[in-house]
């Protein structure tokens, strides 16, 4: 007989307000494998997605829109003292194995995360389990993350105890090709959302307008090819950072040193845009923006092909809704509001009109 797969419960870290794509990237990606999970309404958490997943889970490291995967277990015991016992800590055990047989060296640390982290059950259970597995204990969060929390109760299970162990030694969210920094840099996650709000297609003319660091041209190419892809700011240095990243990421783009006021597209000649505009807080402020963002638009406006999709990111909510009032070009095709460090920034999805 064939075995049956072995079924993991996991977690999805999310920016919240992108559950949805991030779901959706599940189903597109694992296909059958996944099932997604929904909690009653009032047990439903924001920045949360949960699934069951049967396959290699090498595969989920592969998320794009996940801030960062781990692997769950319920166990049924009224305190977590109990995870020490023999059977508990051995099933503890092997989600670590589980999580570390993806990337089995990259492993320095190990941090534990719980309410009363401080206390004597969870500091001699995280010693036991660094000693275990041979890692360091990390005052600050480290490469191999365990959660400690009290269970959700369900229909058909009440209290307990939840162990995740994070899938990888980083989040999912820090890229690899992220070698140069920048201030206000999208987080890359939101911005290979963003780039899928963009419906991609191969034959895209893609500009990320004000490209900073590189962030949403190069998740936009981390989806799949264009035909051509450009990113434009006036800012040397930022265009420096973006290079080295694009560099770092394997992907090739033209990148520009112009002003998006006045750019050098021809009219029309663009099918896909995004932006990660001033917040006026790290970069710019909300005077500068008040005169930016109107000729910002109007250039977009004129560069897009009829039928163009814009992505735009901005803490400027009220600024952006009354020029989009105004701006008959542009249908509002959805508005996500996302948490960013504290900041609920909003994504404005776009279509230019006929």
């Amino acid at each position: 007989m064939t075995a049956k797969p072995v079924v993991h419960l996991c977690e999805a870290d999310v920016a919240e307000g992108l559950e949805e794509i991030v779901r959706q990237e599940l189903r597109a990606k694992l296909g059958a494998r996944v099932t997604l999970r929904r909690l009653p309404a009032d047990q439903e958490q924001a920045g949360i997605v949960q699934f069951t997943y049967s396959g290699d889970v090498r595969a989920l490291l592969g998320l794009k829109t996940a801030q960062a995967v781990y692997l769950v277990r319920r166990f049924a015991v009224p305190r977590p003292k109990a995870l020490l016992g023999d059977a508990h800590f051995r099933a503890v055990l092997s989600m670590i194995a589980l999580a570390r047989s993806a990337q089995p060296d990259a492993y320095q640390s190990l941090y534990l995360s719980a309410a009363g982290s401080d206390s004597s059950v969870m500091t001699r259970l995280k010693r036991e389990l660094a000693q275990r597995v041979n890692l360091p204990v990390a005052e600050a969060e480290g490469d191999l993350v365990i959660r400690v929390r009290p269970a959700r109760a369900t229909s058909r299970e009440a209290g307990g105890w939840e162990v995740l162990v994070r899938l990888s030694p980083r989040p999912l969210a820090t890229r690899a090709w992220r070698v140069c920094n920048f201030e206000g840099a999208l987080n890359a996650a939101v911005a290979h959302a963003m780039a899928l709000l963009t419906q991609p297609s191969a034959q895209d003319v893609f500009l990320n307008l004000a490209c900073g660091s590189g962030s949403l041209l190069i998740e936009r190419l981390a989806w799949g090819p264009a035909r051509l892809a450009m990113g434009c700011d006036i800012s040397a240095a930022a265009l420096n950072c973006a290079r080295q990243n694009l560099t770092a990421s394997g992907f090739t783009a033209e990148l520009w040193q112009c002003d998006a006021r006045a750019l050098p597209l021809a009219s029309g000649s663009v099918d896909a845009l995004c932006a990660d505009l001033p917040f006026g807080h790290l970069v710019g402020s909300h005077a500068q923006n008040v005169a930016l963002y109107p000729r910002i638009l109007d250039e977009a406006t004129r560069v897009a092909r009829p039928g163009a999709r814009f992505a735009l990111i901005t803490h400027e909510v009220r600024l952006t809704e009354s020029l989009l009032g105004a701006n008959c070009a542009w249908a509002v095709d959805r508005v996500l509001r996302v948490e960013l460090g504290g900041l609920y920034p909003r994504i404005f999805v776009l279509r230019r009109a006929a």
